[in-house]
């Protein structure tokens, strides 16, 4: 059985979000707690295992993502990690789905070695900012808080500007405490840079992820957000702190197309097999 790490919305190794890849040649997921050691073991922000689902159904694959210490709803890396593997092995070309806790997930080869991702849009509701966020993000001002509903799970705060997200240093032990997911922290882009238009940062100590480089599913609510505020429904994210990569979005009402490329970096053999 192979297991691959791939850097997910990035072009170049040791960029982006690495994401573990386990194609299985089963058709079921093995035990969970199987998958949850093979994560830990990978230590990546998340490890997708995948398998083959019987032709004629709604889906292609089942898919299901781990952190090393959980399994999560929603992960957007992982899946196009997942499908760069699938069509890189041959496995699968054009059109991919995935039968997710998300529902069915779809991902599509671009000519120019992007995938495009449909994810269902996250709602926004405006929510009082918790003091545990705010410890967290070492008092620094907020401009405004939304949750992003069951499937994203996580708070979004907006900061005064770029620099703000830039240099945030968070206390990690407090923001564990908020009851979410994590904590996506964002800005308006500045002006001088036309590369891309939104500045983000995503922190997600409660699940076992200090900061998460990349994350197309944080991005399901910030195109929603930007998109109303901007006046433009394409947009381009550079999210990261020491490592970073950029997320192309469009906005289509209740659906949000998730746009970005990804390379292999390690191929290996796990041994462990289940």
């Amino acid at each position: 059985m192979r297991i691959r790490i791939v850097d997910a919305f990035s072009t170049r190794p040791f960029t982006g979000n690495p994401a573990g890849v386990v194609l299985l040649d089963s058709d079921d997921f093995p035990s969970r707690y199987w998958m949850q050691d093979v994560a830990r073991e990978a230590n990546q922000s998340e490890t997708a295992f995948a398998h083959p689902l019987p032709p004629g159904g709604e889906a292609d694959w089942a898919l299901k993502w781990f952190t090393p210490t959980t399994e999560v709803t929603m992960c957007g890396h992982a899946t196009l990690a997942t499908a760069h593997v699938l069509h890189t092995t041959g496995a699968a070309t054009g059109t991919v789905r995935f039968a997710t806790r998300s529902g069915v997930l779809t991902t599509t080869a671009n000519d120019d070695a992007t995938f495009t991702m449909d994810f269902p849009t996250a709602p926004l509701t405006p929510v009082k900012v918790p003091l545990s966020v705010v410890r967290g993000l070492g008092g620094v001002p907020i401009r405004g808080a939304y949750e992003t509903g069951p499937q994203v799970g996580d708070l979004l705060v907006e900061l005064a500007d770029e620099e703000s997200v830039d240099c945030l240093s968070p206390n990690f032990a407090a923001l564990a405490g908020h009851d979410g997911r994590g904590v996506i922290a964002t800005a308006r882009a500045d002006t001088t840079d036309c590369s891309y238009d939104v500045r983000a940062r995503c922190f997600f100590p409660h699940v076992g992820i200090n900061e998460d480089p990349v994350t197309g599913s944080a991005h399901t609510a910030l195109a929603p957000f930007w998109a109303a505020r901007i006046g433009r429904d394409t947009l381009t994210s550079l999210q990261g702190g020491a490592r970073t990569g950029l997320i192309h979005t469009q906005l289509h009402g209740d659906r949000t197309l998730l746009i970005g490329s990804a390379v292999t970096v390690i191929d290996g053999e796990l041994l462990a097999t289940p």
